[in-house]
Order: C-alpha cells, then structure tokens, then sequence
C-alpha cells in the first residue's frame, strides 16, 4: 500500500485536534463519526464527490461551517479528510478483509470494550446521502449486513431493539459485528458497480 497515502499519526492528530476545536461547531464530526461517514462513501453503491458530502463533516446547517484560521487551514484540513477516504478506498482495494473500523473503546468491569456508536451514527449519515439506493441492500437477501450499524447508529430505534443496545457488553458484540460486515457491504456494492459498468 503507497504509504505517502496514509496519514500519519501527527496529521491523524491535527485532524482530531481540528475536529474537536472551537473553529468547528458543536454539530462537526468526530474522528470516530467521520471515519464511519467516509467508510459508507468509500464502499457504498455511488461515486460522491466531496462538494456533495463536505458540508455534512461540519454538521446539518450552512452555518455549521468551520471557521478556518486562513485559506491554507481549510485547505490543509479538506486535504486530510480526503487522504482518510483515499486511505480507506485504497485498503479495501488491497485488501478488505484488513480493513479496521475507527472504534472508541473503554474499559468496562475489567475488560476493554469496543464502542462504535459514533462510526455507526457516521456511517449511517453517509448512507443517508443515497438512501434509496441503499435500500436496494437493505430489501436483499444480505439486508441483516446493515443490522448491527442500524442498531448502533440511528437516529431512534424501534422499542423492542432498545434491549439490544442497553448494556456496553451487547454494543461491544454489535461492534465485532460491524467489523465481520462491513468487507461483505463492499463486495455486495461492488458487485453491482461492476454488473452496471458492462
């Protein structure tokens, strides 16, 4: 894999530094939450260019906007959030079985747990931009791939999948889940790219 693509951890920093700074508004992304947004971008059904998908990083309304120090700042925080997704589209090419969700985790009686609440919320912002689309996995065969995200992730849940989520042990399985799915979404999205390309 070209490591000139990756980012490194002092830039995987700033980011999360820039992210979480007052410059940006209280409704911005996480590292956690973007991670998830640009994994849907990467690997779901459309090709979505960033003036489609940026705004939405910074939060729902127009004045969510950054307040970039200068003209060099945005371009240099824009440039590391697009190397995140090149970085994520480059691994699932090379290899998608390696792929390693941006999970928080914590520690919960003695053992650490994997948090993915904010990916899944992310991921799901994502799909929201091709929501029919997406449907077209969700109505399939392969619908129960989008079960874990869908539990963790949406905005409300339906009453009786509240049980699902009510203790960080059942959300820590809900994660590893997440992980064993997300190379089959890719596969089921790229098969249909490459059968709409002949």
């Amino acid at each position: 894999m070209p490591t000139d693509q990756l980012l490194s951890e002092q830039e995987f920093d700033e980011l999360d530094r820039f992210l979480l700074s007052e410059r940006c508004s209280d409704e911005a992304m996480t590292m956690d939450a973007l991670h998830g947004f640009l994994t849907s971008i990467a690997i779901g059904p459309d090709t979505i260019g960033p003036a489609e998908w940026m705004p939405r990083v910074w939060g729902p309304e127009p004045e969510d906007a950054p307040k970039f120090r200068n003209p060099e700042q945005a371009k240099q925080i824009e440039q590391l959030i697009l190397r995140t997704l090149e970085d994520i589209r480059l691994t699932f090419e090379v290899a998608p079985n390696d792929f390693e969700p941006l999970f928080c985790e914590h520690q919960w009686k003695g053992q650490t747990i994997l948090d993915a609440e904010a990916w899944a919320w992310g991921f799901v912002e994502g799909m929201s931009l091709r929501d029919e689309t997406w449907d077209l996995l969700l109505q399939s065969p392969q619908g129960e791939l989008l079960r874990a995200i869908h539990l963790l992730g949406a905005e409300e849940i339906e009453e009786d999948e509240v049980a699902l989520i009510d203790d960080p042990m059942k959300c820590h399985k809900l994660a590893v889940e997440i992980e064993a799915s997300i190379p089959q979404i890719y596969r089921f999205w790229l098969q249909r790219r490459k059968a709409n390309s002949h």
